[in-house]
């Protein structure tokens, strides 16, 4: 997954504040880790997206982006 993909994703699931801070501020279950930590260490941004998804519950529906 493309960094611009990640990012769409998140501003289209949380908003763009509301995703910045928990991209800088939620640590995630499965990595112990932020979000920007991660992307910063070089994890996969797909692999954060789905973990994301995990912890703040996102339906199965959501989790490919909006369908527009």
């Amino acid at each position: 997954m493309r960094l611009t993909a990640f990012h769409r994703l998140v501003a289209d699931e949380f908003g763009t504040e509301s995703g910045d801070f928990i991209l800088h501020s939620h640590v995630l279950a499965d990595h112990g880790a932020t979000a920007e930590q991660l992307l910063e260490s070089g994890v996969d941004p797909r692999e954060i997206w789905l973990a994301l998804c995990t912890d703040f519950e996102v339906p199965e529906e959501r989790r490919l982006g909006r369908d527009d």
